[in-house]
Formats: C-alpha cells, sequence, structure tokens
C-alpha cells in the first residue's frame, strides 16, 4: 500500500470528495485507512449499566485506499505514488508530479 500512516490525503470518491485529511490508521490487508474527520458514521449504542450511557455516537470509518490521493509535501498537489532506489539501496517514495522524494 502506498499511503502510509500521518500522510496528507484528498479524498477523491464517495461523499466526503474533496476533502482532506490525515492518515490515523492504515490496514494494509484490507487495503482501508481511517482518516481524521472524513466518512463519520452514526452508531446507536445501548446503555451497559452505569458504565457506558445510551445515545448515538459518531466515528470514523474505514475508506478505501483506491478513493484517496496523497497530498505531496513539497508540491501540495495531489499525486501519484513511484518508488525510487536511493543511493544507499533503501526504495523511498516519490511525487509523480515533482519527482521529489517523499519519505
Amino acid at each position: 500500500m502506498k499511503i502510509k500512516k500521518d500522510d496528507n490525503i484528498l479524498v477523491i470518491s464517495g461523499k466526503d470528495k474533496g476533502k482532506t485529511g490525515k492518515v490515523r490508521f492504515a490496514y494494509p490487508k484490507d487495503e482501508h485507512l481511517i482518516i481524521e474527520g472524513i466518512n463519520f458514521q452514526k452508531k446507536h449504542s445501548k446503555a451497559k449499566g452505569a458504565v457506558k450511557q445510551a445515545g448515538i455516537i459518531e466515528r470514523e470509518a474505514p475508506v478505501n485506499v483506491a478513493d484517496v490521493m496523497l497530498i505531496c509535501k513539497h508540491c501540495s498537489k495531489p499525486t501519484r505514488v513511484g518508488y525510487r532506489i536511493l543511493e544507499d539501496g533503501r526504495r523511498a517514495r516519490i511525487c509523480r508530479v515533482c519527482r521529489e522524494v517523499i519519505d
């Protein structure tokens, strides 16, 4: 998966199209992300004695990685992600717009 935790992203499809946020959690196996302030869903909860109060809770739901684009730190534009092998042998993510190393 080309998007990691703490990356800034832009949502490109769905009800939150055009919004930006920061990745809180990444689930590479499922190819889903949880993003701050994006894709809120309401959950109705029952009271559990004196511990938990009943009510409607809004929480962030996972978003598919195909519905978002990474925002480059250098050019501040949404971009696809590529890879480049650096001189020391590490593999680094690069911006396809400005060709700068993201990591």
